[in-house]
């Protein structure tokens, strides 16, 4: 299916725990669309789509919480963009509201794609960040 990406190690942000929640939201993008395409049952649609907006909000927070406890210096730049997102994603929710057949394919992917923008973009600034503290705390834990 051509809408389907997976997960590549050009997203990772170099912490395990953010690129298995990165994969995972990817992997429940991924199972929207084929749930869309195959005319899937409402209810499930529904159901994946307010757990993607409850899963990115618990993504986007432990990736916050990580950030701040390390002074990244452009948090609030960083959650605005995360806070884009989840708006985007409840407006999918309400757009299914009344009739899940008002969430199309194109929708989808169009928030899918912003997602990966976001690991592609935003998340690559603090890649440097963190690795500079790790380093830090390593040559501070050597002496």
């Amino acid at each position: 299916m051509t809408n389907i990406i997976e997960w590549d190690k050009k997203y990772s942000v170099d912490v395990p725990e953010l690129d298995k929640c990165q994969k995972q939201l990817m992997d429940m993008f991924n199972t929207l669309i084929e749930m869309k395409t195959n005319k899937g049952e409402a209810k499930d649609v529904a159901n994946l789509v307010t757990e993607i907006n409850d899963f990115s909000k618990i993504f986007f927070c432990k990736e916050e919480k990580i950030l701040g406890r390390k002074g990244y210096p452009d948090l609030e730049i960083h959650s605005k963009a995360h806070r884009r997102f989840i708006k985007k994603a409840i407006g999918l929710r309400r757009e299914i509201a009344e009739d899940v057949d008002n969430l199309s394919i194109e929708d989808v992917v169009e928030l899918r794609n912003c997602l990966i923008a976001h690991f592609e973009s935003a998340d690559t600034l603090f890649i440097p960040f963190l690795r500079i503290h790790r380093y830090v705390k390593e040559c501070e834990n050597k002496k």
